[in-house]
């Protein structure tokens, strides 16, 4: 909820609004007072009566929310019939309302309604009034309660009670989860840490071993090379070759063997073909190439796989994973599925963000099938070489378990850094727009789709995020106060909210860098652009959650409307409601986009009128 929508119910009969906040947060750019309500600084020491409505801050932080001395000394000064707003900087949970508790009602104030915030610095917002009897309370739709003493009374004190019982228990739940937690991640902390040493100790004795029968092995091959090397140019061996060959044909070879042993005599010291006496020996023929050395496994392994030399910014991954995974992550991440032949390979060429295991892939078909179930210990075995050579490098190892855990129990026994288990989600093309609905479509956007898995296993490995794909630039150009209230309330509202708004002036926007919405002037920097420049016209909340959807769905380059109102369908031309910052950035005229290749999809039922 934003400041303005909680203080406007209450600002009838309010002339003045007091700013008395002491610390540097302003709350002007928050507020869109309506005309006839006064907006005045300071009052510290003034009195807050009837017509008055008196803004204060609490919050952990004294030199940006201002001492706690600041809210009691406002109570102190409230008189019948004045009103006032506490802001609060402490989240929901650590809301430390018992230190006001007992000041509100010892100065009769009376709290008419509490909501969160949306903000930064600000979390949670109450308004209050002075009052001199019991005013009733509102019920869950916002609808006064009919004002009667006793009954309003007992209804509170009850309310109160039973609240109570359910927050305390819901707070003791959340104690000994986290404490929970702490311990697991403590005692798999120091059972990694040891076993993560044991088994690189034990890697590093087996790469020595290896190391050494490898050197061993070289050895004995360079010698048995000398070795035939030597047997083949001795004299022994050339005479007995002579033999066999005359043997094998007596008529030819008993001619050719005289001449043959007499060369042989002639080049006992010399070897080498005999030059007749007289001549100068002949100049050697050129030596034949020697055939290339057999390039080693990694070089083999270059010869059918290739990748690209490009700036990391998508999630890099090398997974043991089926293909219809395999095809899904594709779409938002950089995809290396490493196999039992050349996974180590996979591993240390692609230095992936983390290496990804997921469970179906072991249980199902494909070229892991049985691993983790005793069925296949070389399986087993080359899964624990992938995950050595992938903490080797420093990379994270993460289990998908999208099946039970008893069809593979030796997955358990690894250890893994992370292990997520959920489906590895949908992807939004393989929904049907007009069977499925938009609310489904919303909901696999938001909550189930792929890229949403994918961006949560990057937040556990720290890689980027592939939600960044979904990031939203407002160009727009507000000209007066209205203007800029009807931007910031059109920003705020949407489901999918704007990642930065690029105005000629950022002056009086405030609240929306409040709220975490990045404000500046220049170029968008987002990868999505929404021309917001007619402010005039009415956005609904579900706006820029259905373009993006429409995108994600199709791919396309540019969402918007027809005149036909065509909907979910690839279109030649649009009025776009959603533009790729390149292609806006392009200069290029909307009705020559699909001329030049640039997909246009058509969305409608959400857009502006």
């Amino acid at each position: 909820m934003r400041l303005t929508d909680l203080l406007r119910p209450h600002l009838d009969g309010v002339a003045t609004v007091v700013d008395a906040t002491p610390g540097r947060l302003d709350l002007e750019p928050y507020l869109h007072l309506p005309d006839g309500v006064a907006l005045r600084r300071g009052g510290q020491e003034d009195a807050v009566g009837e017509g008055e409505l008196v803004l204060v801050c609490h919050g952990p932080d004294p030199e940006l929310h201002g001492p706690e001395s600041a809210v009691l000394s406002v109570l102190q000064r409230m008189r019948p019939g004045g009103r006032g707003v506490i802001v609060f900087g402490h989240r929901g949970p650590d809301l430390p309302y018992h230190r006001l508790l007992d000041a509100l009602v010892a100065h009769h104030c009376q709290v008419l309604r509490a909501a969160p915030l949306d903000y930064v610095h600000l979390h949670a917002g109450a308004v209050f009034t002075r009052t001199d009897e019991l005013l009733p309370p509102e019920d869950w739709f916002g609808r006064p309660v009919p004002a009667e003493g006793f009954a309003t009374a007992l209804r509170i004190a009850d309310e109160y009670v039973l609240a109570d019982l359910v927050s305390r228990s819901l707070r003791a739940r959340v104690l000994d989860l986290e404490r929970a937690a702490e311990e697991s991640e403590a005692t798999r902390g120091d059972g990694h840490g040891d076993g993560l040493a044991e088994r690189l100790a034990a890697a590093e004795r087996e790469k020595a071993q290896l190391s050494a029968a490898l050197r061993g092995a070289r050895d004995r091959v360079e010698v048995l090379q000398a070795r035939v090397t030597m047997l083949e140019g001795s004299t022994s061996l050339r005479v007995g070759r002579a033999l066999v060959s005359a043997a094998r044909s007596p008529k030819r070879g008993a001619t050719r063997l005289p001449r043959e042993l007499y060369g042989l005599w002639r080049g006992r010291t010399h070897p080498g073909p005999a030059t007749p006496r007289g001549t100068a020996p002949a100049a050697a023929p050129p030596a034949a190439p020697e055939p290339p050395a057999a390039a080693a496994d990694d070089r083999l392994y270059l010869t059918y796989r290739a990748f690209t030399s490009t700036p990391r910014d998508r999630l890099v991954l090398a997974g043991v994973l089926t293909d219809a995974t395999a095809a899904d992550f594709a779409a938002d991440a950089v995809v290396n599925r490493a196999l039992p032949h050349d996974g180590v390979e996979v591993v240390r060429r692609t230095d992936p963000d983390a290496l990804l295991v997921q469970l179906s892939a072991c249980t199902g078909e494909g070229p892991w099938a049985h691993t983790g179930t005793g069925l296949a210990p070389d399986l087993d075995r080359g899964l624990a070489e992938l995950l050595t050579e992938a903490r080797r490098l420093g990379r994270a190892c993460v289990l998908w378990r999208d099946a039970p855990v008893s069809s593979a129990p030796g997955l358990s026994r690894l250890a893994w850094d992370a292990v997520l288990d959920t489906d590895t989600g949908v992807r939004l093309t393989s929904l049907d727009p007009r069977a499925d609905g938009r609310e489904r479509l919303r909901e696999v956007f938001r909550t189930d789709s792929t890229r949403v898995r994918l961006a949560e296993l990057a937040r556990r490995v720290g890689a980027p995020d592939p939600l960044a794909a979904r990031r939203i630039c407002v160009l727009a150009a507000p000209r007066d106060r209205a203007g800029i209230s009807r931007l910031v309330g059109d920003v705020l509202s949407q489901r999918h909210r704007p990642a930065e708004v690029v105005v000629p002036d950022p002056a009086g926007l405030g609240e929306l860098t409040a709220a975490g919405v990045t404000v500046r002037t220049g170029t968008p920097l987002a990868p999505w652009v929404a021309d917001w420049t007619d402010l005039s016209e009415e956005r609904p909340d579900t706006l820029l959650l259905d373009l993006m959807c429409a995108q994600e769905y199709s791919g396309a380059d540019a969402v918007g409307s027809t005149p036909a109102g065509d909907d979910y369908t690839y279109v030649p031309e649009l009025r776009p409601l959603l533009v790729r910052r390149s292609l806006h950035a392009s200069g290029t005229p909307p009705e020559l986009w699909a001329r030049r290749g640039h997909r246009l999809f058509a969305c409608c039922g959400k857009e502006p009128a």
